[in-house]
């Protein structure tokens, strides 16, 4: 068990609302005044010593106790390197002026680009892959205590994860894949969740919540994206063909079993065969046809 851990977190040190505390520094800085002001006016010298050392001392008190904080911000207090407790009220503040250092802590939204990273995929395709994170603090004992910079470590075990999940599947499935997985491009709802939760595992004892993880950039390598291309319009060309393939078989099969229910038309299996022929060439062909008349008979 870390040291975090066994810190009691619900420890409230003594914090007071700041406007308060100042109306306190300026009636005592006042009622030293003038006390100082009378003791001049009546040669009264300890009375004098007396009303210096009381303002000074509610200065030199009070005036270092006070610290801002804005909305959405913390600040963990600590007296001599223990920790005191956390406020997370907006506004002015007053503390003992003891309690230091008083660290600042943000616990609004932020969010980051990883950098582009080169990695394997799961078939070995080297491609870049960055991701886009958006976090905020939500126990900011722990991101102060658990990690040296808790931002830095953000970055780091994004990038990380990111690398990791990224040769976990591949980029995508080609022609001849198996389908049964999830891919990079094809699943990217999927990847982003599994990359989210990968990324919130890493960083969770540091206090931070992953809010949303996403890919930014996905694409191969430099060296092997103009071979992935060709393989990818060629996929693309195969697929296209298949399609057509499939609706002129149904066109064909439509035509002739019309044909065969009209009376007077009787196809035996040759004229058949050479109807089918025609209309597929006909149907799949990527160009105009040039159409052969027969005056004859094919007897």
């Amino acid at each position: 068990m870390s040291e975090v851990s066994k810190i009691n977190k619900d420890r409230s040190a003594l914090v007071l609302n700041g406007v308060a505390m100042l109306v306190v520094l300026i009636v005592g800085v006042a009622i030293g005044v003038t006390s100082f002001v009378a003791a001049v006016a009546n040669g009264e010298i300890a009375t004098l010593l007396l009303s210096v050392l009381f303002t000074v001392l509610c200065v030199a008190f009070t005036l270092p106790g006070f610290f801002l904080n804005q909305p959405q911000q913390a600040r963990v207090l600590t007296l001599f390197g223990a920790y005191r407790g956390t406020d997370q009220t907006a506004g002015l503040r007053w503390t003992i002026p003891f309690y230091f250092p008083r660290m600042k802590v943000s616990t609004r939204l932020n969010n980051f680009e990883s950098g582009r990273s080169k990695v394997n995929d799961a078939v070995g395709n080297p491609i870049e892959i960055s991701a886009i994170v958006v976090w905020r603090v939500v126990d900011p004992v722990s991101a102060v205590f658990e990690v040296e910079d808790y931002e830095a470590y953000v970055v780091t075990q994004t990038e990380s994860a990111v690398r990791s999940l990224a040769s976990k599947y591949p980029y995508d499935f080609g022609l001849n894949d198996d389908h049964d997985g999830m891919s990079l491009r094809g699943d990217t709802a999927n990847v982003a969740e599994e990359m989210m939760q990968a990324i919130q595992e890493r960083v969770a004892d540091a206090g931070i919540e992953i809010v949303e993880a996403r890919i930014n950039h996905l694409a191969y390598a430099t060296e092997i994206a103009a071979a992935m291309l060709k393989r990818q319009q060629a996929s693309a060309l195969l697929d296209a063909r298949e399609t057509i393939v499939k609706g002129t078989v149904s066109i064909v099969e439509s035509a002739i079993k019309q044909l065969e229910a009209t009376d007077g038309i009787e196809l035996d299996p040759e004229r058949k065969a050479a109807m089918v022929s025609n209309l597929m060439v006909v149907l799949s062909s990527g160009a105009e046809p040039t159409p052969v008349i027969n005056a004859g008979s094919l007897y």
